[in-house]
């Protein structure tokens, strides 16, 4: 892998383009798909993402060290998982009921929903994060390194590998990483829980996500 690895974003909507803009000024290379419905794509992420290539499905895995899925959580089914063998894909969906509608296997499955995803292809090195701060707070919460009032982000995910790959980027695109160990530490990231959508300090995000384990323990 490349000192900056390339990034694939599936998902050209606010929250796909937001962090290709934020990625694009930290220098990354980035590849954006959006959905087959979304019309005049190239004309979109030339005005809201300039620099950002626009690729197909295909071509995008094929180009991408990591991948970033950025979908409305519905549509994750829609995404090839099973073309993600052994690449770093970060999982940046939040299930919505009142969005999403209620949906059984996922009301009835214990697991976080990021090692429901994990499931659909247990080769991919999957990671959670991105996920607890919205679009919209992205671009005006990103500061430099070392500034106090740096948010933290949380990383999680089996591969610790992985993770290191994902909280250096998120270091570059101007947040503090915080990593949360295994995949099912993530139920702290999803909506309803604690770390979610909350502005905090690289030391609040480590605590929250310790008192977490031992609840969970």
């Amino acid at each position: 892998m490349a000192d900056r690895p390339r990034i694939g974003i599936f998902g050209a909507g606010k929250v796909g383009t937001a962090l290709a803009r934020l990625l694009l000024d930290a220098g990354y290379e980035v590849a954006l798909t959006g959905s087959p419905r979304q019309t005049a794509l190239d004309l979109l992420v030339a005005v809201v993402a300039p620099g950002a290539r626009v690729a197909t499905a295909d071509d995008l895995v094929a180009g991408a060290d990591v991948i970033v899925v950025a979908v409305p959580f519905g549509k994750a089914p829609s995404v090839p998982w099973d073309a993600f063998d052994g690449r770093i894909v970060v999982d940046a969906t939040n299930y919505w009921p009142p969005v999403d509608g209620h949906i059984a296997e996922i009301d009835d499955d214990p697991r976080t929903t990021s090692e429901v995803h994990a499931g659909w292809n247990p080769a991919a090195r999957l990671v959670k994060s991105l996920n607890h701060l919205g679009y919209h707070d992205m671009e005006d919460d990103a500061l430099p390194a070392g500034s106090p009032l740096r948010r933290a982000l949380a990383v999680v995910g089996d591969d610790a590998e992985a993770r290191a790959v994902v909280a250096a980027i998120i270091d570059d695109i101007g947040f503090d990483p915080v990593d949360g160990g295994a995949l099912v530490n993530g139920c702290a990231l999803e909506p309803g829980h604690p770390a979610f959508g909350r502005e905090l300090s690289a030391t609040e995000l480590e605590g929250l996500l310790e008192a977490e384990r031992v609840v969970a323990a």
